[in-house]
This record gives structure tokens, C-alpha cells and sequence, in this order.
């Protein structure tokens, strides 16, 4: 399996399953030994702080087991920094190590999953991986493409967001629609005004509390449903993102949609540009005195031209598919005999993936940007040019 690195200079790498360790069980080795996720952060700049407070206070935004809305599955997720920082909490310029255990393993869902392994699951990669790994596919609560993984991504985040913090750089995720319930638009000042304040994480409280309703009512059907994450990057320098291949815009999207269940993304004015015309969806260049830089009047672009970033907030949306997994009679195949069957496939999953999903989403593009600030400063550091620019 190759893959598993995100970045080119800020490289954030991860391991492990939705079960790792379930069959490493020992009285001899500590629990935390068992398995679970591990994530190298390379790149990272010396002198960063970093504590497992710091790095548990992300994660725990994606903690399943916290709320109704959530799996039932109970992980801890509780984070050990192994490399990478010592003396007062700072960053030595080598590699940040990080092992997040896994705790909630028990012998009954392994067999509950043992017994599903010959069954496909509707909307799952259970195919793909059989394709790809044949008998050696872990079917384990899906292994690798399990939603299991992200944890290890959400800490490696939270070492760029260090970084970020210590530029002034913000980035904010919330819901914007679920199950077609629709909210906004906000402003970023909406948005962190009402950060987190319901377990549905819409800035909006009646909005948030319909569809968490409806959410509710979606449980009960044993059903599943999708919804629309909003990201904001504010205080993001212009200039960031190299031309053609290396975009800024391809470097998120990328990030963004290898999380699992994302299945669209728009910036700025999205889809919505195929509707307009020219006229309609430029935006208007102006200097701002007060700045002492150039701005622009609305920002459809999504802060970001050519691919680069302009210094305007940048907007991202992203569409989230319903969790393939749900508790009702479905049609599937069994791999061995190739017969049809109708299966209740009874885990513990997320009845919708929207309410925790938008950590992972910071995570990602905090780790695109910093990659980009690391890449655009170094390459600036040497390139000769009139300093009448930086000015703009």
C-alpha cells in the first residue's frame, strides 16, 4: 500500500486500522501497545510548541462516542508525542512522532465483523480492497479506509495549526447543510462566534436545532444521511501555491477529498460559475489605503486566482455522502459463492459523518498551507525580484 504521505516539505504521515491490534492482544504488552494510529509529521519547524494537551484539545473535536449523533464505538483517543520535542515543549526541527492507542477493540465486534468478512457492503471499499489486496484485505471495520484513520490525520494537524497560530492564520470548518436542511451564508465572524456551540456544529442554533431533529428521526429509521462542510482560511498571505500542477486550489482539493466520504468540492462560487457570466463573477481589483494592498470588492474566486491565493478568505465547500453503512435490509454479494443476499450489516457507525467530519477538514487544509507557506518562502527566499511587490 503506497499513499499514506500527505504534503512535500510539511509531510504528514500515517498508520494503522480501524482495528489495529486486534490480534495482538497480551497480558505481556501494555494496552496502549496493542495497535492503533501512528502519524509522522516531518518538516516541522524548530522551536513550534507542541503538547498532548495541544494535539487532544483537535482531537477531541473528532472523538466519536461524545453525542447521540455519533457512533457508539468509545475511543479515548488519547494522544503520546514519542519524537520531536523536548526541552519546554518546542520542536527540535526532526521528525513529530505521535501514537494515538486504540481502546474500544472488543472480542465481539471482531466477531461481528469475522462474520460479514464474505459479504460486501453497499457504498463501502470493501470491493475495491478485495480487488486490491484479495485474502489479505483487512475487513476488520474496514481497515484502512475506515473513518479510523482520520484521527491520525486531525493530530497531524493540529501540529500545522501551531504553526499557523503563529502567523495569524485561521481556519474554521461548520455545516452548512444536512439531509438538504440548509443554513447560512456566514460570515467568518458568524462562524467563530458560534464555533461548536451545538452537537451539529452550525453557526446557526434553529437551523442547527432542525437538523439534529431530523438527524434524530434519520436514527430511528436505522437510515443514514449526507450534508455540506464550509471551511474558511482567513489571514492567509496572497502568493501561496506554485503554478500549473502544485495549485494551492489542487493541493486542498487533494487533501480534502482523500477523506473518506467526500465526494464533492467547490471554491468560491463553485458549480454556481457555470450560471454566470463574465461580468458577474469577476472580482473587482481596488486598493485599500488602510490595508496598503490590493483588494477585492466580493470574493467569488474563493481566495484564490490561478490557483494561487489573493490575501481574501479563502472558501471551500464540501459535499459529504451518507454513511454506507445503516441498519436495514440491504442487497449485497458473497465473494466466495457469488450468490446474492440480503444483509443487516449491524457496526457501529456514524449515522451521519457531518458532525465530526469538520475537524478533519481543518486538518487537511491547514496541512495543504502549510506545506504551500514552507514551499513559497523558500523559493522566494532566492528568487530576485523588485521588493515593490511584497508592497501589494
Amino acid at each position: 500500500m503506497v499513499g499514506n504521505s500527505f504534503g512535500r516539505v510539511f509531510r504528514v504521515t500515517t498508520s494503522g486500522e480501524s482495528y489495529s491490534g486486534a490480534f495482538r492482544k497480551s497480558e505481556s504488552v501494555p494496552p496502549e501497545l496493542w495497535g492503533g494510529l501512528v502519524v509522522i509529521v516531518d518538516g516541522v519547524p524548530a522551536g513550534v510548541k507542541i503538547t498532548s494537551s495541544i494535539i487532544q484539545e483537535e482531537l477531541d473535536k473528532r472523538r466519536p462516542g461524545q453525542s447521540k449523533l455519533h457512533t457508539p464505538r468509545s475511543e479515548a483517543d488519547k494522544v503520546y508525542i514519542f519524537s520531536g520535542v523536548m526541552q519546554d515543549d518546542t520542536t527540535t526541527g526532526a521528525p513529530v512522532a505521535m501514537l494515538i492507542p486504540s481502546s474500544d477493540i472488543g472480542d465481539r465486534h471482531i466477531e461481528q465483523h469475522r462474520g460479514n468478512k464474505e459479504l460486501l457492503r453497499p457504498g463501502q471499499a470493501a470491493y475495491t480492497y478485495y480487488k486490491k489486496y484479495g485474502e489479505h484485505s483487512d475487513y476488520l471495520g474496514a481497515g484502512r479506509a475506515s473513518a479510523r484513520e482520520t484521527a491520525a490525520r486531525v493530530a497531524g494537524g493540529a501540529v500545522a495549526k501551531q504553526v499557523l497560530d503563529r502567523l495569524g492564520i485561521d481556519v474554521l470548518a461548520y455545516t452548512v447543510e444536512s439531509h438538504g436542511i440548509k443554513a447560512g451564508p456566514f460570515t467568518y465572524e458568524q462562524a467563530k462566534r458560534n464555533y461548536r456551540t451545538n452537537e451539529i456544529n452550525c453557526p446557526d442554533p434553529e437551523i442547527a436545532q432542525k437538523m439534529i431533529e431530523d438527524l434524530l428521526q434519520v436514527i430511528k429509521e436505522g437510515d443514514s444521511c449526507g450534508g455540506v462542510i464550509e471551511i474558511i482560511a482567513k489571514g492567509v498571505p496572497a502568493g501561496l501555491g506554485e503554478p500549473v500542477f502544485d495549485k494551492l486550489s489542487a493541493t486542498v482539493a487533494h487533501g480534502l477529498m482523500s477523506i473518506g466520504g467526500v465526494k464533492g468540492i467547490e471554491i468560491g462560487e463553485g458549480f454556481g460559475v457555470a450560471g454566470k457570466k463574465g461580468s458577474e463573477m469577476n472580482d473587482t481589483p481596488y486598493y485599500d489605503k488602510e490595508t496598503g494592498r490590493i483588494r477585492f470588492k466580493t470574493n467569488r474566486a474563493g481566495g484564490m486566482l490561478g490557483g494561487i491565493s489573493n490575501g481574501e478568505e479563502i472558501r471551500i465547500r464540501v459535499a459529504v455522502k451518507p454513511t454506507p453503512t445503516i441498519l436495514q435490509d440491504q442487497l449485497t454479494v458473497n465473494v466466495q459463492t457469488l450468490e446474492p443476499v440480503i444483509h443487516k450489516f449491524a457496526s457501529r457507525s456514524d449515522p451521519s459523518l457531518v458532525p465530526r467530519v469538520y475537524s478533519i477538514c481543518e486538518a487537511m487544509v491547514r496541512i495543504a498551507l502549510v506545506d504551500s507557506i514552507i514551499m513559497s518562502s523558500g523559493l522566494r527566499s532566492i528568487t530576485e525580484m523588485d521588493s515593490r511587490w511584497d508592497s501589494l
